[in-house]
């Protein structure tokens, strides 16, 4: 007998609106042991609560550009810092394309050395975090191997962000969030592994690099009792995600970034396998998986697009 084709949702997430609206945030509060986050009735009153560790990546910084950060109008839009060797230093915000030098002066090769020993150990996907938070810290290489850029992305838990699609998660199907790199969709993969595990009491497994679910041994609290399994390579993401079906019985698998054969073979496995199954991929239209030759034989469900999904969406 043929197997019935795995039937996925799939949502389309686009670029962040120029001006968002303004969110509720709350004082940082350090995340340690099995620490959680606390309940939030967001969805009454429109908002969404926003909880990062900025300081943290500040203090990877060099002195005056940490100095300058803290300074600056729009922090809480900061999507992440450049430091390239023999280049100005340079913020990104939400909502803009374009970029904001921090000084006039060139990073230097000991500035770059100083970044690297404060955060964790590069992985084979040269990535990297600060432990306890949900910061990446991605490395450019030359041909030696030798760093000569670091791209510190900021990472924030959202609560409330999840309101939009809370109704679906109740249909057991498989759900693809689709869009650009920045979007805010492992945002919502956080979220989301919360919600299912602390308000729809679900065994959630998170497959991740750490990008879900914080760097460190210990899952970060923007997960909830989410339980999160971590993958030591890249190419053995599909591995991992087969792992988990077979060994932790879950109700649900949450991954990140699905780009790989084997990563959308494993998908239709555990689609297949009765276990619902919630992940991203890259890409701006629906024809962008259709014509995907990876990704084109996901057989989906339904298709939604989301017109006014952004990072701080408050709809």
């Amino acid at each position: 007998m043929i197997p019935s084709p795995a039937r996925i949702l799939i949502f389309l997430l686009p670029t962040p609106s120029l001006i968002p609206p303004p969110p509720v945030r709350r004082p940082h509060r350090a995340w340690a042991g099995t620490a959680r986050c606390a309940p939030e009735a967001v969805a009454g009153g429109g908002f969404v609560v926003i909880e990062d560790d900025l300081s943290e990546l500040l203090q990877i910084l060099p002195r005056d550009l940490r100095d300058n950060l803290q300074n600056e109008p729009r922090r809480d839009q900061l999507l992440e810092v450049i430091l390239d060797l023999g280049r100005r230093p340079e913020a990104r915000f939400l909502g803009n394309s374009g970029g904001q030098y921090l000084r006039d002066n060139e990073i230097s090769q000991l500035e770059l050395e100083e970044a690297q020993r404060a955060v964790g150990e590069f992985g084979g996907d040269n990535r990297a975090g600060i432990e306890g938070t949900l910061h990446r810290i991605s490395a450019i290489r030359s041909r030696k191997g030798m760093v000569v850029g670091l791209t510190c992305r900021v990472g924030r838990a959202v609560n409330g962000h999840v309101d939009m699609v809370r109704d679906l998660l109740n249909y057991k199907e498989s759900i693809l969030f689709l869009g650009r790199p920045g979007v805010g969709k492992t945002t919502v993969m956080r979220e989301i592994a919360r919600v299912l595990a602390d308000e729809f009491q679900k065994r959630v497994i998170v497959d991740t690099s750490n990008e879900i679910g914080g760097d460190g041994d210990i899952p970060h609290a923007a997960i909830g009792g989410a339980r999160r399994m971590q993958v030591p390579e890249p190419s053995m993401q599909h591995r991992v995600m087969i792992e988990a079906v077979e060994n932790h019985m879950p109700e649900v698998v949450i991954v990140d970034e699905i780009g790989t054969e084997a990563e959308a073979q494993a998908c239709r496995s555990i689609a297949e396998r009765g276990v619902m199954l919630i992940g991203t991929a890259h890409g701006e239209r629906l024809a962008n998986i259709i014509k995907n030759p990876v990704l084109s034989d996901l057989k989906f469900h339904m298709v939604s697009e989301m017109p006014n999904l952004s990072l701080f969406s408050h709809k």
